[in-house]
């Protein structure tokens, strides 16, 4: 067969140039496309929609889950396509696929890789799949075929299953040697989406590096690096129920995933990825920014000072970061955010301090990323100059971060006794404030030949969690350092210890390019407070509240969280203080630290806030004030706050209601919300007079106490403005009285949904809400959710004659119901789901009972023929359920009112199922109850019932001996 675009470049003929990964990719892509006609498709997102179990896109078929889980909606383009080829972009970095620890210490473990993979929803099969893989391997390819070897799945006992003989013979059948045709078991040639779900069993093919003519399968699948697999096929056939069971699917699917990093490997005769021309340029452009010897690809011991570990980090993480910054994922604090952030810190601390190069040497590799995956992927052209800002920007942070941590370990250790292990204090001040991974701190620690006290650090991470989760109570220890007695304010008061000036926290601005910019604050130690008293010097290692002069911390009122952050002695920068959390308490503002060294009054301290847990609180108060109008707005003036509580992760707010907010009303609240944020309003932000303030038209205030003067934050409208005599501009829009921090234009909120709507108590509904980003995920998980519940709407309305059917169909309805409550979604979107699957349940509940009735009616009706008129009817019948068996026992009864009935019903798990009815003539001398009783004590088993009508079950081995006893039984009583 003549291909246009094959090529004469077989690596193993040698003479002429290798193909380059741009070509390989691209004759992949147009092999399906082109000769065997499948659709192709860019690559989606490394971001997951409405996947909230996965942090990044990590196999091809992610985008297709849909179509093999049967929820895709029939008239989406999704449920379009049959025949589908693509490049898709992986990341393998957290969660159940992680491969990020292992990065560098090997030449083929990487955390971006890119799938090829062609996909059939119930179009070709097997025989097409495994033709088209071999034609494109060794006509396209040119691979030598002795050097392939396929498997194929052996089968499973265990589970029913028998060898996949028909995949054998299509690789016999296209000329792969039978000696090049192995069977493997289950663990490795049978594929599962998860516990649940659409599996088959796959067919892999593997390469031989050594080749030479030599029998190398002993080799496959053994972990040998010169035998590797470089393609998977799975032929999706059946489908894992709740019990285990497998069911064949209705459709057959063929998905298949071919790494390019190996492939490439393959054909361009290297025993490395980072030997390709994928990584060569990347490898190439470290060298020229660092200065480093050249890489030579060296591993183990090998590698001496981890030179090649380093270049081989640096090259897979830039590629990572450049793939997951243009798709929207961005270093940060939380899921994908936060294994970024990881990935860009690992490459930076090895730029740094192994390969010695200079600050900015990671971003200037991005031009040379784009170069290389720029034409497969060409939103990494059009972000480039977004890239490198971000890198940059969050590389200058951790280089900072990286200094100051390395000068705290390195005093640590020299103050430290011999033989003892690093202190956890440290370590958790370097986790918590400066954000260094718990294995980085381990890493730099281990090249010292010192570990750290990890039970003590546990210890302080159990208690930072039970903290943040509202553990620890009012008046319990961990609130005895920040919350000031009345004994220790007099004397705080009587020794003229000045007020905590706060006002720095207002101190930020909006830079030129949208983001905000916070300034550190100097301030001096006044007093230290600990177990509830007043100390003027507190030790290393004590937790105590620390009282300063001025602060641009947040402390925790109006219902915002406090800030978090640290501050450090000035000049000495080396010496971390993690700021915990912040409390308000007559005027003084108490910083919870943990003393890392002796801490001192009179102490100069600077203090740096936690930027982005600040920002999100800020998000999310601003978002509470447009949601308080949007509430006014929809639901009448008269809607009265009752509460509200600002994290970084999302808002809560309690108002006055006369009933649950409904649906409409929920989407007209969005709406409002989305509105004021389109217009992107100033937040204007004033001190006034208190009484001045009281006097606004529209003003809203909750029921408390409020400072004098106090702070007026109004949004679009100038705070001059709302005061003037007479002003209805209040009346407009939202002007409330607060102390706490906001943002300064509204478009910075992004987005808002309600994802959760309840009443407290009768007459006061509170409502959860997210912003931004997680807003964003909620609604793609709301109409991923949307699209199953519309998947399972419509099989139910199609004829079902089938009771298992049914009941499958039954149980999913209400696995989605469990997940339609519990997912984070628009609330507005969960009502209107959640109506639609109790109707379905009904209507699946109501069928279920017609089914089994008309197949009890039919059991009956032959069961009255073979035992015609007799008093006694006992046998063994096949049923699904003790309820269709039950049904049976009662048409009989009903038909031959003076016939008593005992039918036995073995069932493939070994169980036999008992049911039986008492004719009422027969009543006080023969019982149901007793004679289910007697039965199922035979089969080593349980009943019970009434005189008239009773049920159990046993174990099959009895169940012979079982229908004996039922007949003496009932004879005995007759």
């Amino acid at each position: 067969l003549e291909v246009p675009w094959r090529w004469r470049c077989s690596p193993r003929r040698g003479g002429a140039a290798c193909p380059s990964a741009g070509q390989i990719r691209a004759a992949f892509l147009r092999f399906f496309e082109e000769r065997h006609g499948h659709r192709r498709l860019p690559s989606a997102p490394v971001r997951p929609r409405g996947d909230p179990r996965l942090l990044f896109v990590n196999a091809g078929m992610n985008q297709f889950k849909p179509i093999f889980l049967g929820t895709v909606h029939p008239r989406s383009e999704l449920a379009q396509y049959r025949r589908v080829v693509n490049s898709q972009k992986c990341v393998r970095a957290g969660g159940k696929h992680n491969d990020l620890e292992d990065v560098g210490r090997d030449t083929y473990h990487h955390t971006f890789f890119e799938m090829l993979g062609n996909w059939s929803f119930g179009d070709y099969f097997k025989e097409e799949a495994c033709r088209m893989a071999w034609e494109l391997l060794t006509e396209v390819y040119e691979i030598p075929r002795d050097r392939l070897y396929v498997t194929y799945f052996g089968g499973d006992p265990s589970l029913g299953l028998s060898a996949d003989e028909e995949c054998r013979d299509v690789w016999l059948c296209l000329g792969v040697p039978a000696s090049h045709v192995l069977p493997f078991p289950l663990k490795d040639n049978f594929w599962e989406m998860g516990d649940t779900g659409p599996c088959g069993p796959c067919t892999e093919i593997h390469y031989d590096h050594v080749g030479g003519g030599r029998n190398a399968a002993a080799l496959v699948n053994q972990g040998s690096p010169d035998v590797v697999e470089i393609w998977n096929l799975v032929f999706m056939q059946y489908s894992r129920e709740v019990e285990g069971n497998l069911l064949p699917l209705p459709q057959h699917h063929v998905d298949t995933g071919m790494g390019l990093e190996r492939l490439v490997t393959v054909l361009q005769n290297k025993r490395s990825n980072y030997d390709t021309d994928l990584f060569t340029p990347i490898l190439d452009a470290i060298q020229k920014g660092c200065r480093a010897p050249r890489y030579q690809g060296l591993v183990g011991n090998a590698d001496v000072g981890r030179v090649n570990m380093a270049y081989r980090v640096v090259a897979d993480h830039v590629r990572t970061l450049c793939v997951c910054i243009t798709d929207g994922i961005y270093p940060g604090f939380s899921g994908a955010e936060l294994v970024l952030r990881r990935i860009l810190r690992r490459a930076v601390r090895f730029c740094s301090e192994v390969l010695q190069a200079p600050p900015g040497l990671l971003a200037s590799l991005v031009p040379t990323v784009v170069e290389v995956l720029g034409d497969a992927y060409p939103e990494l052209t059009r972000n480039a100059n977004q890239i490198k800002d971000i890198i940059n920007e969050n590389e200058a942070a951790f280089l900072s971060s990286l200094e100051r941590g390395r000068r705290v370990i390195e005093r640590t250790v020299q103050q430290m006794e011999p033989s003892t292990n690093f202190p956890a204090e440290v370590a958790w001040s370097l986790y918590g404030s400066l954000g260094f991974p718990l294995d980085l701190i381990d890493l730099m620690l281990e090249e010292k030949g010192i570990s750290l006290d990890s039970a003590a650090f546990n210890e302080l991470a159990l208690e930072d969690a039970k903290r943040k989760a509202g553990g620890l109570q009012a008046g319990q220890p961990g609130n005895t350092n920040t919350h000031l007695d009345v004994h220790s304010l007099a004397r705080l008061q009587s020794s003229n210890v000045p007020a905590t000036d706060d006002s720095p926290k207002y101190a930020y601005t909006l830079g030129q390019h949208g983001q905000y910019e916070f300034s550190p604050c100097q301030a001096t130690v006044l007093m230290l407070y600990r177990d509830q008293s007043l100390h003027k010097e507190v030790g290393a290692g004590q937790r105590c509240g620390v009282i300063l002069d001025r602060t641009n911390f947040y402390a925790e009122q109006g219902g915002q969280d406090s800030d978090q952050g640290y501050m450090i002695h000035l000049g000495q920068q080396d010496v971390l203080f993690p700021v915990e959390s912040v409390h308000l308490c007559g005027g003084y503002v108490i910083h919870e630290v943990t003393a890392v060294e002796t801490l001192r009054a009179g102490d100069q301290v600077q203090l740096f806030v936690d930027e982005a847990q600040r920002l999100a609180c800020m998000t999310n108060h601003t978002a509470t004030h447009l949601l308080n109008f949007a509430l006014r707005r929809v639901l009448g003036d008269n809607t009265e706050q009752r509460g509200s509580h600002v994290t970084a992760e999302r808002l809560r707010f309690d108002f006055d209601t006369k009933g649950h907010v409904t649906v409409e009303q929920l989407q007209q609240l969005e709406q409002v919300v989305q509105d004021l944020i389109q217009k992107n309003e100033v937040v204007h932000m004033a001190e006034v007079p208190l009484t001045l303030a009281r006097r606004v038209q529209g003003l809203r205030a909750v029921d408390e106490g409020y400072p004098d003067p106090v702070r007026i934050v109004s949004l679009g409208v100038p705070v001059e403005n709302v005061l003037t005599c007479d002003s209805k501009a209040a009346m407009q829009t939202s002007v409330e009285l607060c102390c706490g921090t906001h943002l300064l234009q509204t478009g910075s909120v992004e987005d808002l949904a309600i994802i959760s709507e309840r009443q407290l108590v009768k007459g006061i509904s509170r409502v959860i809400a997210v912003t931004g980003g997680r807003a964003k995920e909620a609604r793609e998980a709301g109409q991923c959710l949307a699209m199953e519940v519309d998947s399972v709407s419509l099989r139910m309305k199609q004829s079902i004659t089938s009771i298992p059917e049914m009941q499958n169909l039954s149980k999913e309805v209400g696995q989605l119901t469990k997940v339609v409550a519990s997912t984070a979604m628009p609330q507005w979107q969960r009502k209107e789901l959640q109506t639609i699957l109790k109707a379905l349940q009904r209507t699946a509940n109501t069928a279920i009972k017609k089914l089994e009735l008309q197949q009890a009616e039919k059991v009956a009706q032959i069961l009255l023929a073979k035992f015609c008129n007799q008093p006694v009817i006992i046998d063994t019948i096949p049923a699904v359920s003790l309820s269709i068996l039950m049904k049976v026992v009662n048409q009989l009864c009903d038909k031959s009112p003076g016939t008593s009935v005992l039918l036995l019903s073995p069932q493939a798990s070994n169980e036999v199922l008992c049911a039986c009815q008492v004719s009422k003539s027969c009543l006080p001398r023969f019982s149901a109850a007793d004679w289910a009783v007697a039965v199922c004590t035979q089969m080593e088993g349980k009943a019970g019932g009434s005189p008239i009508v009773a049920k159990g079950s046993g174990n099959a081995k009895g169940m012979q001996g079982a229908l004996t006893t039922a007949l003496e039984f009932a004879q005995s009583k007759l």
